[in-house]
């Protein structure tokens, strides 16, 4: 007889949840997180170590999309048919998500590259300011690990729009925007270094933070955590990676 720890399902009927499956537009359960951040053995006194939380990946938002979503999603769509190497929109992108007022559009990695300079080329779009990219780790999303999300800014139109990419931990290839936005370069690098991720056609994907023969990327989840143990006032504390694990 299987316990709620594994079975993500039957865990998620404990918080009101539904199971995967139940309606296309459900958020897909992927796993179950208990506690305060999944932590265990920390002595925590709180109250939250009998939390269940249940980890999903949004679905996707139905239309209308509201504001300027609905015409700029529209006005993609077209500019992706119009270019020399015409792609459907629902090629390029998994999804499109609308939460706490931003839009974000999921891209399949190989489309990256030709959303992205659509994005800023279109007269109707021209997101000409791409702020950076940040890495996410997602243990529990099987092949789709890590994930890349590059915040978009249109100064003419005064208009936002995030993209989102993921790669699978065993194939972490996400094609480069240096081309394209070319302030990207320290930020592709910054990524590289602490998640994993390698920017396919960046001119010189190399360490930013860390040193050069440092093992691993720091900020993953199953990184570990290390240290030293510390003294103070007779006591002694041992290292975080001691104190404590997350699931």
């Amino acid at each position: 007889m299987s316990s709620p720890k594994d079975d993500p399902k039957r865990a998620a009927s404990e918080v009101g949840g539904s199971p995967v499956g139940a309606d296309q537009s459900d958020p897909e359960v992927i796993g179950v997180r208990r506690g305060m951040f999944g932590v265990h053995g920390s002595g925590d006194t709180s109250g939250y170590g009998r939390l269940i939380r249940q980890i999903t990946i949004d679905a996707g938002s139905p239309r209308p999309y509201g504001g300027y979503f609905d015409e700029l999603v529209d006005r993609l769509a077209a500019a992706l048919k119009e270019a020399d190497e015409a792609v459907e929109f629902q090629d390029a992108v998994e999804k499109v998500v609308v939460y706490l007022d931003e839009l974000t559009l999921h891209v399949r990695r190989e489309h990256l590259p030709s959303v992205a300079r659509r994005l800023r080329d279109d007269p109707q779009l021209r997101f000409e300011l791409c702020l950076g990219v940040s890495g996410v780790h997602y243990p529990d999303e099987s092949g789709r690990e890590l994930h890349a999300v590059y915040p978009l800014s249109s100064i003419t139109h005064g208009r936002r729009v995030r993209l989102e990419v993921a790669a699978p931990d065993g194939d972490p290839h996400i094609p480069s925007l240096f081309t394209i936005y070319p302030t990207n370069d320290w930020h592709e690098r910054e990524t590289y270094d602490f998640f994993g991720i390698i920017f396919d056609g960046h001119p010189s994907l190399t360490r930013i933070e860390m040193p050069d023969d440092w093992q691993g990327h720091p900020q993953r989840k199953d990184y570990p955590l290390g240290g030293v143990p510390v003294e103070y006032k007779g006591a002694k504390i041992p290292p975080p990676d001691e104190r404590r694990s997350y699931n």
